[in-house]
């Protein structure tokens, strides 16, 4: 991306190929009841420059797919964006992409397209979701002038509103893969991360079901009242 279009949130011009490509996206699922196992969700999580959603940019986007009640690890998108003028920070150097990975990267307009087309019209799932959800919108207004109406599912919320008795509330990813005795193989960069989500998901979503949650429509209605329950502290 143009760094003027970055700094101003102009979206990049698309080639007719990028356009045709963009008009065809799905658009969004509406929760509905059916049930969790018959239910396609992507699990996402992205790496970026920095924690600030209004200054930092997009660096690589990993996704995995719950499908038929399970990890379908056919499914999978992983995906480096290309960035000018990158500067190397701490938070790069613990993703391990190397300068050279994010030169080599994918345009953003035709990485965020990949992406969208991998996702479909699914409802997305994220550990910590709000900042997944915030770099992604802006990152797909500002390269494809596109905005992003999917539902997110915080993993971060779900697991202490599911699983009340293991006292985390305000816990991150590992001390809940932890707790569950899940065995992680790597994490910190984007496609490790999303699978370790994934796999927290699936005990989340049994969960559910044990406490007759049986939709997605059901979950997030749930959720809705856990989160405006009387002496709520935000996660």
């Amino acid at each position: 991306m143009n760094a003027l279009n970055w700094l101003t949130g102009r979206p990049t011009q698309l080639s007719g190929e990028q356009q045709h490509r963009l008009e065809q996206l799905a658009a969004p699922a509406a929760l509905d009841t059916a049930i969790l196992d018959q239910q396609r969700m992507v699990v996402v999580d992205v790496e970026t420059s920095g924690l600030n959603v209004k200054r930092d940019q997009l660096l690589a986007i990993g996704a995995v797919v719950i499908e038929n009640g399970a990890v379908d690890l056919a499914q999978h998108f992983e995906c480096t964006l290309s960035c000018e003028n990158h500067k190397v920070s701490a938070s790069v150097l613990i993703h391990g992409l190397a300068p050279s990975m994010i030169a080599a990267g994918t345009e953003p307009a035709e990485a965020l397209l990949d992406f969208m087309t991998f996702v479909g019209s699914s409802p997305l799932l994220a550990f910590h979701a709000a900042f997944d959800q915030r770099m992604l919108s802006r990152a797909l207004k500002q390269s494809l002038g596109y905005r992003l109406q999917h539902d997110f599912f915080d993993v971060a919320q779900l697991a202490p509103m599911l699983c009340p008795d293991a006292a985390l509330e305000h816990a991150g990813l590992d001390s809940w893969t932890q707790h569950f005795g899940l065995q992680v193989q790597q994490r910190h960069n984007a496609s490790a991360d999303a699978l370790a989500t994934a796999e927290l998901s699936l005990i989340l979503l049994c969960k559910a079901r044990q406490q007759k949650l049986d939709s997605l429509l059901a979950l997030q209605q749930r959720l809705n009242l856990w989160l405006r329950r009387p002496g709520r502290h935000s996660l």
